[in-house]
């Protein structure tokens, strides 16, 4: 998608804020490199942990700081409990990560 802005957590975060989850699960699909189905269910757990959890949002904010400087391992473990991402879609998301924000 050619001259399409660089989507963010922030996209993802405001998507999901107005409750539209057609839309965050296509932000993620982007920044985490998921298969669309993949990224709705995603993005649906986050929404249903976030509503479950008011302390949620601050374990999300530390995705960012993981991927900024954590390991590989702290961005997974991360990515499965505020995304529910587990094995290979958890890898791909890593590496597309790590792919965007470089260390």
């Amino acid at each position: 998608m050619p001259g399409m802005a660089q989507l963010t957590f922030r996209d993802f975060a405001g998507a999901i804020m107005g409750g539209n989850s057609k839309l965050a699960g296509e932000v993620l699909e982007q920044l985490l490199g998921l298969e669309p189905s993949v990224a709705t269910t995603a993005a649906s757990y986050f929404q249903s942990r976030m509503a479950a959890d008011p302390a949620f949002m601050g374990k999300a904010m530390g995705l960012r700081a993981a991927v900024t400087g954590g390991t590989d391992h702290d961005i997974g473990a991360l990515l499965g409990e505020c995304f529910g991402l587990t094995g290979a879609a958890a890898t791909t998301a890593v590496v597309a990560l790590r792919k965007q924000y470089p260390a």
